[in-house]
């Protein structure tokens, strides 16, 4: 008897991770589209991939792999609820945490922060086919310049 309960409580639960995760349109795995991105100031990297896979009732964990423009491979990550309350970024040099607010289902805003500090507000909107994402990053970056970048990515 306790088997089948146990069953039933973990159908029930996988299913209710499945619905959610069709509700959030960024669930999946993201390549970044280099030509289409505008990097100000550059160089862009060589590629990104963002992983975005279910997080708690309400968020996202976040793992991005990138390859730098010199060849330097690097991998942060982050789970959050799109509460607007920072959470601890591991893997970046470049920020300790970030905090993500959605908006509507199609637009995310996120503020990152470095020991404290902000130091870029991004805004994210996938398009209404659910194939690409657009993310505006402004701020600034680690040697004070001002950053204002256009990232686009493609769903794989």
């Amino acid at each position: 008897m306790r088997a089948r309960l146990r069953t039933v409580i973990l159908l029930a639960l996988a299913t209710s991770a499945g619905l959610w995760a069709a509700d959030d349109i960024r669930i999946g795995t993201w390549k970044l589209d280099v030509a289409k991105s505008k990097y100000s100031p550059g160089p862009p990297p060589k590629s990104s991939i963002v992983r975005f896979e279910p997080y708690g009732e309400n968020g996202v964990k976040v793992t991005v792999e990138t390859v730098g423009a010199q060849g330097g491979k690097t991998k942060h990550q982050y789970s959050a609820n799109y509460d607007g309350k920072d959470v601890p970024v591991t893997g970046d040099p470049n920020r300790d945490t970030v905090a993500l607010k959605r908006i509507d289902a199609y637009t995310l805003e996120y503020t990152n922060k470095k020991g404290g500090k902000v130091i870029g507000a991004y805004k994210e909107v996938v398009a209404k086919d659910g194939k690409s994402r657009t993310v505006t990053q402004q701020g600034t970056n680690p040697q004070g310049q001002p950053v204002d970048n256009v990232l686009v990515y493609d769903r794989q």
